[in-house]
């Protein structure tokens, strides 16, 4: 072989070597770009995971702050409604005790003025006994005082027992005193002036009375 051709084979080799060597080099840069690429995919899903993470995380927080909100005006409405509740309640039992106190009051008074109206009915009955009147009209006059009794009786009233018992200032009111008949009278009623009455066991009217000494 010819040292011509012998150099050009050379030349050619040597060419096809840088050839080869630049052609490493770029896939070597181009293995290198590669992870560089992926890198940067990743870090873009993770700012999209990380951003979307952040608006579920407002998301939810919005959603607990609309229902604590709503919790918080629903007990509101509940105790207002409580509130109401025992106010009603409380109007009801004083309405109610108002109409009561009414009629205890206009009971009283009535009662009250027939009171003497009883009284007049005993002395007359007494009077009766004393005098020469005849039988039917002492027992006509009786009859129509036991009635105004039994009437009396069905709303309530009830008279006070004050005859040999010991003073009781809750019930009785002592007008005068006399020296007792025997020992035993001493400090009791020996003598009933005015009959007391009571209305549903509330005294209407204390009885007068007398005490030994």
């Amino acid at each position: 072989m010819s040292r011509h051709n012998k150099n050009k084979r050379d030349g050619s080799d040597f060419r096809q070597e840088e050839l080869e060597e630049e052609k490493a080099q770029q896939e070597k840069e181009a293995a290198a770009e590669a992870p560089s690429e992926g890198k940067d995919v990743s870090e873009g899903e993770q700012t999209a995971n990380n951003e979307n993470s952040e608006k579920e995380s407002q998301k939810k927080e919005s959603m607990e702050s609309l229902l604590e909100a709503a919790q918080k005006q629903v007990q509101d409405e509940k105790n207002k409604y409580v509130y109401l509740m025992a106010e009603f309640d409380n109007y009801r039992r004083r309405v109610s005790q108002e109409k009561l106190d009414l009629i205890d009051t206009a009971a009283k008074g009535v009662i009250n003025e027939l009171l003497p109206v009883v009284d007049n009915f005993e002395r007359a009955l007494k009077a009766l006994e004393e005098s020469e009147a005849t039988d039917a009209a002492k027992t006509g006059t009786e009859l129509i005082y036991k009635q105004l009794l039994d009437v009396l009786k069905k709303k309530g009233v009830t008279e006070i027992e004050a005859m040999g018992k010991e003073l009781d200032t809750d019930e009785q009111e002592a007008v005068a005193q006399i020296p007792a008949p025997d020992e035993g009278q001493k400090g009791k009623v020996v003598d009933v002036i005015q009959k007391g009455y009571k209305l549903n066991g509330k005294v209407i009217r204390f009885a007068k009375v007398v005490i030994g000494i």
